[in-house]
C-alpha cells in the first residue's frame, strides 16, 4: 500500500514538473514571438523612415533643380534680353521723327539688327528648354545629334545606335530621358577621362532600355546610392529624381571584363507617340 502511494506521488510530481516545463516553454515561446515581432516592426519602421528620408532627398533635389533652371532662365532674360530691348528703345525714341531721313533709316536698321539678335537669344533659350531636334524628330535624332557634336570635337569617340525605336515614347518621357543622358554624358566628359562613349537602345518585352558604355573612371550602384544619400552629387540626385518621375530605374555597374563601366536606363514602355 505504501509503495502504491509513493508511486502515485512520484507520478504526480513528474506530471507537475512536465506540465510546468510545458507552460514555461510555451510562455518562453510566446515571449520570443512577441520580441521577434517587435524587432520586425522596428526594422520595418526603420526601413520606412529610410525610404521617407530618401524621398525627401530626391524631392529636395528635384525642387533645387527646377529652381536653378528658373533662375538661369530669369538671368538669361534679365541680363541678355533686357539690355537688348532697352537699346532698341533708345534707337526708337520720340526724337526719331525730328531727325533727318538718313539718320532715321540708320536708327531703324540698327534697331532691327538688335531685334533680330533678341529673337535669336530667345530662340536659344527656348531650345535649351526643349531642343527642337527632340521635339520635331524624337529622342533618337536628338541623341544622335548630341553624340555627333561630341565626337566632332576630336577628343573622344562618341557613338550611338538605336535598335528598336520605330515607335517613340511620349514627348514628356523623351525629354526626361534626354536630360538624364545629357547629365550622364556631362559627368563622363568631366570626370572619367574616357577614350570612348557608346550608347545602345533596345526594347525587351514591355521595357525600354538605354545603355551607356565608357572606358574611363566610373561608379557602381553602391557608389551611386551613397552619393544619393549624401549632401554631394546633386547631378546624380537630379538624375534619380527625373527617373522617379517616369517610373524608371537606373543602374551603374562595371562590366564583367572589368574593362569598362556601364549605365543602364530602364523604364516601362507606354502608348506609342507620333510617327
Amino acid at each position: 500500500m505504501f509503495f502504491l502511494q509513493t508511486t502515485s506521488s512520484g507520478v504526480s510530481l513528474v506530471l507537475f514538473i512536465g506540465t510546468a516545463g510545458m507552460v514555461l516553454l510555451t510562455v518562453g515561446l510566446i515571449i520570443f514571438i512577441i520580441m521577434h515581432q517587435r524587432r520586425v516592426l522596428r526594422f520595418h519602421k526603420q526601413i520606412q523612415q529610410m525610404e521617407q528620408d530618401q524621398q525627401k532627398i530626391l524631392l529636395n533635389a528635384s525642387i533645387k533643380l527646377q529652381e536653378e533652371e528658373r533662375q538661369r532662365l530669369a538671368a538669361d532674360l534679365h541680363d541678355d534680353a533686357g539690355p537688348l530691348l532697352a537699346t532698341v528703345r533708345l534707337y526708337l525714341n520720340e526724337n526719331l521723327v525730328n531727325q533727318d531721313k538718313a539718320t532715321q533709316l540708320q536708327s531703324i536698321f540698327q534697331a532691327r539688327q538688335i531685334v533680330d539678335d533678341t529673337i535669336q537669344l530667345i530662340r536659344n533659350i527656348s531650345h535649351s528648354l526643349m531642343p527642337p531636334t527632340l521635339k520635331n524628330f524624337g529622342l533618337e535624332s536628338a541623341i544622335n545629334d548630341l553624340f555627333q557634336k561630341i565626337s566632332g570635337s576630336g577628343t573622344i569617340s562618341a557613338t550611338c545606335r538605336f535598335h528598336e525605336y520605330a515607335l517613340r515614347l511620349k514627348e514628356d518621357k523623351e525629354l526626361v530621358v534626354f536630360r538624364v543622358v545629357q547629365e550622364l554624358i556631362n559627368n563622363i566628359l568631366k570626370h572619367s577621362n574616357s577614350s570612348f562613349i557608346h550608347l545602345t537602345q533596345n526594347v525587351h518585352l514591355n521595357m525600354f532600355y538605354l545603355r551607356i558604355h565608357h572606358d574611363g573612371r566610373g561608379i557602381v550602384q553602391s557608389d551611386f546610392d551613397k552619393l544619393n544619400k549624401s549632401n554631394v552629387g546633386l547631378g546624380l540626385k537630379n538624375i534619380m529624381s527625373r527617373m522617379r518621375l517616369i517610373q524608371g530605374n537606373i543602374n551603374f555597374e562595371k562590366d564583367i571584363s572589368q574593362t569598362y563601366y556601364k549605365v543602364t536606363i530602364e523604364l516601362p514602355k507606354d502608348e506609342p507617340y507620333g510617327l
